[in-house]
């Protein structure tokens, strides 16, 4: 189950990708815009403001996140990545932090590249972060009890591979940043992965399971990511980025 107030408690680091994957898209007067896992909304109302003729198409997998993204204005529905197919007038394709949870996704993106109308354009961005401390301790800890709730060892596919994918089309944009992000708050480096990498593990254990998981996780955590003097942590979180018009 998604939290949206757990996931929105970094917003607007989670914000600042997506502006800048949007940023690198053409479009000057699209027909219809499609945010691919909306999440809670709050991203997705910034597409409306930027392509205000359009019709914004919005979706998430999650009924928890819609039911937020609905009370934000957004006209969301609950629907599937591994189904969804674009409408003829798509003209814009964003999805943000999404794809890595569904492993068939490099077909799905060859897929959509084939059926966006020709001019169209596909944004998206995917964490590429899953080889760092943050996520090889999740594992560790999970232990081999845990493996079946892990979709994947590599989740995402490297630069040079998404920009194979997308060779079809008539430009591909291609690149990867590192956020040097500063945290705050006691164990920050757990809270941030509570809102995502840890949803799976969260729903495989009981309470009193979950309770020791988190018992032995948080220190590991603070030792692979220290407090500063200051009380601030920072937290190296590498994103991949790829943009192509039809």
């Amino acid at each position: 189950m998604w939290d949206p107030a757990q996931y929105l408690a970094f917003a607007d680091h989670r914000a600042r990708p997506f502006y800048e994957l949007v940023a690198r898209v053409g479009a000057s007067e699209p027909r219809r815009v499609v945010d691919v896992g909306c999440g809670p909304g709050n991203l997705t109302l910034s597409l409306s403001s930027r392509w205000p003729s359009a019709v914004i198409e919005a979706f998430d997998s999650s009924s928890e996140m819609v039911e937020a993204a609905r009370a934000a204005g957004v006209d969301a529905r609950v629907d599937e990545v591994m189904t969804w197919e674009p409408l003829p007038d798509t003209d814009v394709v964003v999805s943000n932090a999404v794809l890595q949870w569904v492993p068939s996704h490099p077909s799905i993106v060859e897929k959509w590249a084939s059926a966006l109308p020709s001019g169209a354009w596909l944004a998206f961005q995917v964490p590429g972060n899953y080889a760092d401390a943050s996520h090889r301790l999740i594992r560790e800890v999970a232990g081999s009890g845990l493996a079946h709730v892990f979709r994947a060892e590599k989740p995402v596919l490297a630069p040079v591979e998404y920009a194979e994918l997308l060779a079809v089309c008539s430009s591909v944009d291609v690149w990867e940043t590192t956020y040097v992000q500063r945290l705050s708050g006691p164990d920050p480096v757990l809270e941030w992965v509570s809102g995502t990498a840890l949803r799976p593990v969260r729903a495989a254990l009981s309470s009193s399971d979950w309770e020791a998981y988190v018992a032995e996780l948080a220190p590991r955590l603070r030792e692979a990511y220290p407090e500063r003097a200051d009380g601030t942590t920072w937290f190296p979180f590498r994103r991949i980025f790829a943009v192509a018009q039809v």
